[in-house]
């Protein structure tokens, strides 16, 4: 069982961590800002899902995977890129309506779910950074290791999806307040693309090592 200061300590570090520019805060905020808190909360809960199955499988040795085989590494990424340059092509594509006149049409809550989960899934730089952060934590004389880490992998989930939920509170914010502008309304769409094409970018060229 994990001390309370362990606990506090992992949990300040991993919200602190989550709110840093990374591929899964990028891509919820995007959405958040094109299309409201509703589609942010819907694509966080995928997301956190594909991080608790992540962290499952590194209990079970993916990372370690991850670390002897870069090919495998490499090949999830450059997925992952290759589905949000995808996502960007058809937010921009997607009607035959001018794009000028269009906003970011509405998607049904389990689409915008299955989207974060890809998106986060292909991500493989989570597999590393639980296999670099989550070991340090443990300690031999508070229980069984394995337990120890699905604890600590909970708690990283939990405070992440608190420092995404601030964000995306305030992402969509700006939506509430622009959503009545025509130029935000024409801009929707670019603003999007262009978010995907970014965080696809981040993925594909990120350094493959986790600070």
């Amino acid at each position: 069982m994990l001390s309370l200061p362990t606990c506090l300590s992992f949990a300040a570090l991993a919200f602190v961590m989550a709110l840093s520019p990374g591929p899964n805060l990028l891509y919820l905020a995007s959405r958040s800002v094109c299309q409201g808190a509703r589609a942010g909360f819907a694509s966080l809960a995928g997301v956190c899902s594909a991080m608790l199955f992540y962290m499952v499988a590194t209990a079970a040795g993916l990372s370690a995977l991850f670390d002897a085989v870069s090919l495998a590494y490499d090949i999830v990424r450059y997925t992952g890129a290759a589905y949000l340059l995808w996502l960007a092509a058809k937010a921009l594509w997607a009607t035959g309506a001018p794009i000028a006149t269009v906003s970011v049409p509405s998607e049904p809550i389990p689409l915008l779910f299955r989207r974060g989960f890809t998106t986060c899934l292909l991500n493989p730089k989570i597999v590393l950074m639980y296999g670099s952060l989550l070991p340090q934590f443990v300690h031999p004389d508070a229980g069984n290791p394995l337990v120890q880490t699905l604890e600590l992998g909970i708690l990283q989930i939990a405070a992440a999806a608190l420092a995404h939920s601030c964000v995306i509170l305030s992402a969509s914010r700006i939506t509430a307040l622009l959503g009545r502008s025509q130029r935000f309304v024409s801009a929707q769409r670019y603003l999007l693309a262009s978010l995907l094409v970014g965080v696809a970018l981040r993925i594909a060229f990120d350094k493959r090592h986790v600070a």
